[in-house]
């Protein structure tokens, strides 16, 4: 117990040293020394400093709170289902923003019902408030079904068919649309910790980080249902209360980030996979607070990298997330291939 906590001191210091990393490294290379001028509230170059406040740094706190949420939510579905490839979106929230999102920006192209242009007026910000719409609407679906539903593997079933319909949707409504309103649409597809402003990164954090304490105070419970069921309801957990606190918090972290950021691949699913790799625990005071400090750690490092230092150009975030989790999944599906052979 105690070489964990010494590892998630080290995590934690860490953050820091990734994040300011993220701040002075890209396109444009900041000076350490300008980036630490900023901090102290001291006279800097302009140039840098404008850069530094309303670019790099909205970008690198929206790819922190990314890093703390989707594992804490990829980790709370892994044990509610028992599925070791279970993920933030395996309910269907994600898919739910991306209707939301096609709805707004390419029902232009089927009824008039929205002028693609529509995306430039608001700023990105309609984009978001459908997003939001359509993975809380999806989420609201799970959580009046989930009471009805007395075995997890028949509410998985109900989950992954509320996404393929959405799914549907979304390719029916691209199917319509003109090149111009498809291409919008896939580059929300792609993800981004771009153009998002303080006071947005504000509400993010209103409702990611209360979230986020809701979900470590689970954790006696989560380490109960570990064991089942029946096990859990001998220690006097109430199971139909836990299933509704997990869905509930769990889609509200995946909904809140999709909504601001797109979908960002595989760090849900992969991280906690990596904490359990790393503590060599199940227990979930250690793998909550391990998960949320590795995958802050790590979205940090692959926005770093994708941000290309010494290029102008920059690459969609959840092609780097791919490449860097991607790897631990599949080393996942291996090893339990293997474990259930010997």
């Amino acid at each position: 117990m105690k070489n964990s906590w010494l590892y998630i001191l080290l995590f934690a210091f860490a953050l820091p040293c990734v994040f300011a990393a993220d701040v002075v490294f890209g396109s444009v290379h900041i000076p350490l020394r300008e980036l630490w001028c900023f901090v102290r509230g001291q006279e800097c170059n302009t140039i840098y400093s404008s850069i530094i406040e309303n670019i790099r740094i909205p970008r690198a706190l929206v790819a922190l709170l990314t890093g703390l949420a989707l594992p804490v939510s990829g980790l709370c579905m892994q044990t509610f289902f028992r599925n070791p490839l279970a993920g933030p979106d395996i309910l269907g929230v994600s898919t739910g923003a991306s209707l939301g999102v096609a709805l707004f920006s390419l029902a232009g192209g089927v009824g008039g019902i929205v002028a693609t242009q529509n995306l430039s007026v608001l700023g990105g910000l309609g984009s978001v408030a459908s997003a939001a719409a359509g993975a809380m609407l999806i989420m609201g679906l799970i959580l009046v079904v989930a009471p009805k539903m007395y075995d997890t593997s028949t509410l998985l079933i109900v989950g992954i068919m509320f996404g393929s319909i959405t799914s549907a949707v979304v390719s029916v409504l691209q199917y319509l649309s003109n090149p111009q309103e498809i291409q919008q649409f896939l580059m929300w597809t792609f993800g981004s910790f771009s153009g998002i402003r303080m006071a947005h990164i504000g509400i993010m954090a209103s409702i990611i980080l209360p979230a986020l304490v809701g979900v470590f105070a689970l954790q006696k419970s989560l380490n109960a249902l570990l064991l089942g069921e029946n096990y859990a309801r001998g220690l006097g957990v109430s199971i139909g209360q836990l299933r509704f606190m997990i869905l509930l918090l769990s889609s509200v972290l995946a909904a809140v980030i999709t909504a601001f950021t797109g979908p960002i691949g595989f760090v849900g699913m992969a991280i906690p996979h990596i904490a359990r790799m790393i503590f060599r625990t199940a227990n979930h005071q250690i793998l909550i607070p391990a998960s949320a400090l590795i995958g802050a750690n790590l979205v940090l490092v692959c926005d770093l990298f994708s941000q290309l230092p010494g290029f102008e150009s920059s690459l969609p975030i959840n092609v780097v997330t791919s490449i860097v989790c991607a790897p631990v999944v599949i080393f996942v599906i291996f090893s339990s291939r293997t474990f259930q052979r010997s």
